[in-house]
């Protein structure tokens, strides 16, 4: 009885944490200092390195037979709130017109759909899309007219580790910096009686082994969970463009490398204001963030063990750093690094501990990042996975 009756509260524990997610987790939204519209430009540079991915997944894909099927069908999963997820549309919709007229034939129209968790603040995504194309422009004779929006557009709320369209109804996918989020944090890690159980460590970087373990197989089950959603929903013919944070082939689950760095560091901001006695030890032990960078062979691995899909293309891609116009400026680095850091955990860091402690520890890691500005310029060149996928 004693022993059913813990693995039903290590069940509960599990459960709620994978609720926490799908119902708080985002990407800060609006569009104040530390929002993820003005703070996701490295992401933005990072996309722009791997766009001649993009163009080859959309170049093995079967575009519509005019003139039967006029319509070519897009999905964006982690779509967040910002400007990358439009700037992909229009890349897509200008590639494929380039492509249709250089063979002479007519572009089908577009239907973009934009999906994050419900949790997402689609209203700033939505305001930007609006405002995209609703700018005035004169014409010759000196008139005034708005752009015409080159797609159809929807937002779609709902986790991408699970079905979110139907059965073969969605021409391609596009994912960027979305799937190194977890749907959960393994239950190991958090049931005070696994060898898993990550005391006192908010990250998995710098974690014992068996917490790393445990990390790398919660990324297991939910690639092959989201692996299989997409093989149902795509058109036969389809194809994926997939970018997520990514770490050295060389290195182990608790090494998240150059993404590891800006972890530690905010780990020890979090663990000062423990030590200071601001906040209760307990907080930490019953808080991880879901964040697994995976290698180039952990996703490999995956997409075969899967079996639905033909890799075109894997490779790991290295961003370039961006840390806004005074980089020699040690202050203006940690103001800008802090911003970058908060736009991406500041949502799920306010929820668990208030919006009163979380912003000291994140003075704590404006403080931090500037004192060792030069090294966090550096360490912002993230590798990232990139992946261009078709139906097998």
């Amino acid at each position: 009885m004693a022993a059913t009756t813990a693995t039903e509260e290590s069940n509960a524990v599990a459960q709620q944490a994978e609720s926490f997610i799908e119902n708080v987790f985002c990407m800060e939204g609006g569009q104040g200092p530390s929002s993820y519209m003005n703070n996701s430009q490295m992401q933005s540079r990072a996309i722009q390195l791997v766009l001649h991915v993009l163009k080859e997944t959309l170049d093995t894909i079967d575009l519509p037979s005019l003139p039967e099927n006029k319509l070519l069908t897009v999905a964006d999963l982690g779509c967040s709130c910002g400007q990358n997820a439009l700037d992909v549309a229009d890349a897509i919709v200008q590639h494929v017109a380039e492509q249709c007229d250089a063979r002479g034939q007519a572009a089908p129209e577009f239907c973009f759909y934009f999906s994050d968790l419900p949790s997402n603040d689609f209203n700033t995504l939505f305001h930007r899309l609006h405002d995209n194309y609703s700018t005035a422009k004169t014409s010759e004779n000196g008139s005034q007219r708005r752009r015409r929006r080159p797609y159809f557009a929807a937002g779609v709320p709902g986790s991408f580790y699970g079905r979110l369209f139907p059965e073969r109804s969605i021409d391609a996918f596009t994912s960027t910096f979305s799937l190194h989020w977890l749907s959960q944090v393994h239950r190991e890690v958090v049931d005070e009686r696994s060898p898993a159980y990550n005391r006192r460590n908010v990250f998995v970087h710098g974690a014992p082994e068996e917490p790393g373990v445990a990390y790398r197989r919660q990324f297991q089950l939910d690639l092959a969970r989201f692996l299989s959603s997409r093989a149902a929903e795509l058109r036969l013919g389809g194809a994926m463009f997939l970018v997520c944070i990514g770490r050295p082939s060389s290195a182990s689950p608790t090494d998240q490398g150059n993404l590891g760095q800006h972890q530690q560091m905010l780990q020890d901001s979090w663990d000062d204001i423990v030590g200071e006695g601001l906040m209760d030890a307990e907080k930490t032990t019953r808080f991880n963030v879901p964040m697994y960078a995976p290698t180039l062979e952990e996703f490999r691995e995956a997409v075969k063990a899967d079996g639905s899909f033909r890799i075109n293309r894997l490779e790991m891609v290295t961003g370039s750093s961006l840390v806004g116009d005074r980089p020699g400026d040690p202050s203006a680095v940690g103001r800008v690094v802090t911003n970058m850091v908060r736009s991406v955990f500041g949502v799920l860091i306010d929820a668990h501990i208030g919006s009163v402690l979380g912003g000291e520890v994140f003075r704590r890691l404006e403080r931090r990042v500037a004192d060792r500005a030069e090294e966090m310029v550096q360490g912002l060149r993230l590798p990232n996975v990139v992946c261009s996928l078709s139906l097998a």
